[in-house]
């Protein structure tokens, strides 16, 4: 099989592509991300993916997938908090109020310049969060670089209601899209865990 490259030096994607059973190699894309493109949100997530993808592409050679993620609300894109009170503000802006979580995630195969690029959207409900919450939040960890200044992986998560779409994709890297786009590029997540069980199995024989 090809050599796999998770273009992100994100510990929650090399986490979450690590559940999918793929043996990968992380090079973290040097893309400067532009988040005041005047670009709708689906527009914009999957620019930033691409670009991610395509510098890492003139670098390596095999299969790279690349994510760009961030959290809109009212049409506007917001991206990680610059400090503690902006993160504050950011928090106060979501009480209570739907968004939506983009994640644009690029596939490239160097050997043949295959390229294909999907968004995903998790749309997410806030409960009514308290400024005593908001406070002990953002003072409790790192929030700075986190988009929208939550993560539902940690202690984030009591302020969320309700989910619609891939919880994963919230995390930074949809788990579902991901593995429908391997297909496309002759990567059967299934048929690989199958295969390795199989092998398995006769070394015990």
């Amino acid at each position: 099989m090809k050599k796999i490259i998770l273009a992100s030096g994100s510990p929650r994607r090399k986490e979450l592509l690590s559940m999918m059973g793929l043996d990968f190699t992380v090079v973290p894309s040097g893309y400067e991300e532009d988040m005041t493109l005047k670009l709708a949100p689906k527009k914009l997530a999957a620019v930033l993916s691409l670009g991610k993808a395509m510098e890492v592409a003139k670098r390596e050679n095999g299969i790279i997938i690349a994510a760009d993620t961030f959290v809109s609300y009212g049409g506007a894109v917001i991206g990680k908090p610059k400090d503690k009170a902006h993160a504050q503000q950011m928090l106060k802006m979501l009480s209570g109020k739907i968004h939506s979580v983009f994640t644009g995630v690029t596939i490239i195969d160097t050997h043949n310049s295959k390229i294909i690029t999907k968004v995903e959207e998790t749309k997410l409900t806030f409960k009514k969060i308290s400024a005593v919450e908001i406070d002990w939040y953002v003072n409790s960890g790192d929030r700075l670089g986190l988009a929208g200044a939550y993560a539902v992986q940690d202690i984030g998560s009591i302020f969320v209601k309700r989910i619609e779409g891939d919880f994963f994709n919230v995390m930074g890297l949809p788990l579902r899209l991901l593995a429908e786009l391997l297909k496309k590029f002759n990567i059967d997540i299934f048929a690989l865990k199958t295969k390795t069980k199989s092998l398995e199995f006769k070394s015990l024989s």
